[in-house]
C-alpha cells in the first residue's frame, strides 16, 4: 500500500507524455537510419525519472506555499493530493523528488559519455529547470515557456542526439510541435487553479492575461503546432507522412471551442482539459508514427 502511494505521488498518468516524446525523438533518429536499443531504454528511464522529479517537487513546493491546500483538485490539475491528505511526510516527498532528479542526472551524464559532449548543455539546463520550476519559474511568468522547452522540445532533441550523435535542422523543426503542445497542456490546466495560484504567489499567463485572452493564446499555440508541421513538410524538412497529425485537428478544435465558451466556468471547462490531453498525446504519437512509416534515409 505504501509503495502505491509513492507511485501515485509521481502522478504516473502524466508520465505517458515522456514515453511519447522519447518515441518521437527515436522515430526521427530512425528516419536517419540510427537506432540503439540500450540508448533508447536508458533515455526513456532517464526522462521518466526527470518527469517524476518535476511532479514530485511540484507537489512539495505547492504544499509548502499553500496552493494545494486552496485549489480544487481535478484529474488534470491541483496536484496528486498525497500531501494535503497526509499520506506522506513533506520531507520524505522532497527527498524523493531530489532523488529522482539525481538518478536522472546520473543517466544523463552516462549518455553524454557514450553519445557525445553536445548532450551536456541540455542536461545542465534541464537539471536547474526541474528543481526551480515550481519554486521560482512559475512565479516569473515563465512556467509555460519552460514547460514547453523542458517537456517538449528538449526531450525530443536529446533523444535524437543520443541516437545519432548530432543535431540537425529537421530535428529542431520536428520538436517545435511538442513544445507548443506541452506549453498548451500547462496553460489550459492553469485555468481551474487561477485563484489558488494567485494566493500562492504564482504569476502565469492565465493570471497575467485573464482567462478569456489566455483562451485565445491557447488557440494560437494550437494553430502554431499544426502550422509548424505543415511548414516543415512544405520546406522538405520533414517527411510528408508527418501530415498524419492532421487527424487530431478535430479534437483540437473541440477543445478550443469549449475553452472559448466556458473559459470562466471551470466545471464546464473540464471536458476541454480532457480533450486537450488526448490532443497532445495523440498528436505527438501520430507524428512519431509518421516518422516510423517514412523510409529511412
Amino acid at each position: 500500500m505504501k509503495l502505491k502511494i509513492w507511485l501515485l505521488e509521481t502522478r504516473p498518468q502524466f508520465l505517458l507524455l515522456s514515453v511519447v516524446l522519447v518515441l518521437l525523438g527515436t522515430a526521427i533518429a530512425r528516419h536517419e537510419g540510427c537506432f540503439d536499443l540500450l540508448k533508447f531504454v536508458l533515455t526513456l528511464i532517464g526522462l521518466l525519472l526527470a518527469h517524476a522529479s518535476v511532479n514530485v517537487l511540484n507537489d512539495y513546493f505547492d504544499y509548502k506555499s499553500g496552493i494545494d491546500l486552496e485549489t480544487t483538485r481535478t484529474p488534470f490539475s491541483g496536484g496528486s493530493g498525497v500531501l494535503p491528505n497526509g499520506l506522506l511526510k513533506p520531507k520524505g516527498v522532497y527527498i524523493y523528488g531530489v532523488g529522482c532528479l539525481m538518478a536522472a542526472l546520473v543517466i544523463g551524464i552516462y549518455l553524454t559519455f557514450i553519445s557525445g559532449w553536445q548532450l551536456l548543455p541540455l542536461i545542465l539546463l534541464g537539471g536547474p529547470v526541474i528543481y526551480f520550476y515550481t519554486s521560482h519559474l512559475t512565479k516569473w511568468l515563465a512556467g509555460e515557456f519552460w514547460a514547453g522547452l523542458g517537456l517538449g522540445m528538449l526531450p525530443v532533441l536529446g533523444t535524437y542526439f543520443v541516437q545519432t550523435g548530432s543535431y540537425n535542422v529537421e530535428a529542431v523543426v520536428a520538436s517545435l510541435a511538442p513544445g507548443f503542445l506541452t506549453a498548451n497542456l500547462l496553460l489550459l490546466n492553469e485555468f481551474p487553479d487561477v485563484e489558488a495560484d494567485k494566493k500562492g504567489g504564482r504569476y502565469n499567463l492565465v493570471i497575467a492575461l485573464g482567462p478569456k485572452t489566455a483562451g485565445r493564446l491557447y488557440a494560437g499555440l494550437m494553430a502554431l503546432t499544426y502550422l509548424s508541421i505543415i511548414g516543415g513538410v512544405v520546406l522538405k524538412l520533414m517527411p510528408p507522412a508527418s501530415l498524419v497529425v492532421l487527424a487530431s485537428v478535430p479534437f483540437a478544435l473541440k477543445a478550443i471551442s469549449i475553452t472559448f465558451k466556458h473559459y470562466d466556468n471551470f466545471q464546464e471547462l473540464m471536458p476541454a482539459l480532457k480533450i486537450n490531453v488526448i490532443t497532445i498525446l495523440g498528436t505527438n504519437t501520430l507524428l512519431a508514427i509518421g516518422y516510423f512509416l517514412s523510409r529511412s534515409r
